[in-house]
C-alpha cells in the first residue's frame, strides 16, 4: 500500500540533504542534485520500513505544515 510521506529537501552549497517529517527514528538523504537526494531519502525510507516495521510511519496525524526557525543554543 502507497502512504503519501511530507519530505523537506535542503540545498546546501555542497548538495542536497533531505528528510522525511513524521517518520519516527531518523532518516536522510543526500545527493549531488535535488533528484538524488529525493531518491536516495526514498530508499532510506523503505530500508527503515523494512527494518522497523509499519509502526515507524506515522499515524492518521499527517503534519499539516513545517516551520523553519532560528533559534539560539548556548555554547
Amino acid at each position: 500500500m502507497a502512504r503519501q510521506v511530507k519530505i523537506i529537501v535542503e540545498k546546501h552549497s555542497d548538495g542536497y540533504v533531505a528528510y522525511p517529517l513524521g517518520l519516527r527514528g531518523v532518516v536522510v538523504g543526500e545527493g549531488d542534485t535535488y533528484e538524488e537526494a529525493l531518491a536516495d531519502v526514498k530508499s532510506a525510507i523503505r530500508f527503515h520500513i523494512e527494518t522497523f516495521g509499519a509502526e515507524v510511519l506515522p499515524g492518521d496525524s499527517l503534519p499539516l505544515d513545517a516551520f523553519i526557525v532560528e533559534a539560539t543554543i548556548p555554547a
